[in-house]
C-alpha cells in the first residue's frame, strides 16, 4: 500500500514538473507595456519606471537585449528592440519556472533614454527577492555597457 501510495506521489510531483516546464506562455498574456501594467500586489514582482540614461535609444536597446540574452534560460517572448518593446522570459535551471521581463524604451525629455522594465514570476506568491535582483543586475550591467563599450576596459577609461 505504502509503494503505490509513494508512485502516485512521484507521479504527481512528476506531473507538476512537466506542467511548468512545458506549459506554453502567451504573448498576449505577458508582453505587457511596463509603463501601464496593473501590479499584482503579490511580492513576486517588481517594476522600475523611466530609469533614464545618457545614452541614446539604440545604444541602450542595443545594450540591453546584450545583457538579457546573456542570461542563461532567457529568450525573446514578444516584441523587438526595434519596437523598443520586447518581454523576455526566463526559466529558472532547475525546475524551468518562467519570469517573464517587459522593456520599454523611450526617448528621454531634453537627450538621453528611459527605461522601463517589469517583472514577474508567473508561478509562486513570492519570489524571494528573484525579480528585483534581475531588474537591479540587468539596470547595472546596462549601465557598464554605455559607459565601457565592448573592447574598452573599466581601467583604462579612468587613466589620464
Amino acid at each position: 500500500m505504502i509503494k503505490w501510495f509513494l508512485l502516485a506521489l512521484t507521479g504527481i510531483a512528476l506531473g507538476g514538473v512537466l506542467h511548468v516546464r512545458l506549459s506554453a506562455s502567451d504573448p498576449e498574456d505577458w508582453h505587457v507595456n511596463p509603463d501601464t501594467a496593473v501590479m499584482t500586489g503579490k511580492p513576486n514582482a517588481y517594476r522600475v519606471i523611466d530609469r533614464q540614461f545618457d545614452a541614446p535609444p539604440d545604444t541602450v536597446a542595443m545594450a540591453l537585449n546584450t545583457v538579457a540574452l546573456s542570461e542563461k534560460g532567457t529568450s525573446v517572448l514578444g516584441g523587438s528592440m526595434d519596437e523598443a518593446f520586447v518581454t523576455y522570459v526566463q526559466r529558472s535551471g532547475l525546475l524551468g519556472f518562467p519570469d517573464y521581463i517587459s522593456v520599454k524604451i523611450a526617448d528621454a525629455e531634453g537627450g538621453g533614454t528611459y527605461l522601463s522594465l517589469y517583472s514577474r514570476s508567473r508561478y509562486g506568491y513570492h519570489d524571494m527577492g528573484v525579480n528585483q535582483a534581475r531588474v537591479g543586475r540587468w539596470l547595472d550591467d546596462v549601465q557598464e555597457r554605455i559607459q565601457f563599450p565592448a573592447g574598452q576596459e573599466k581601467f583604462k577609461r579612468s587613466i589620464n
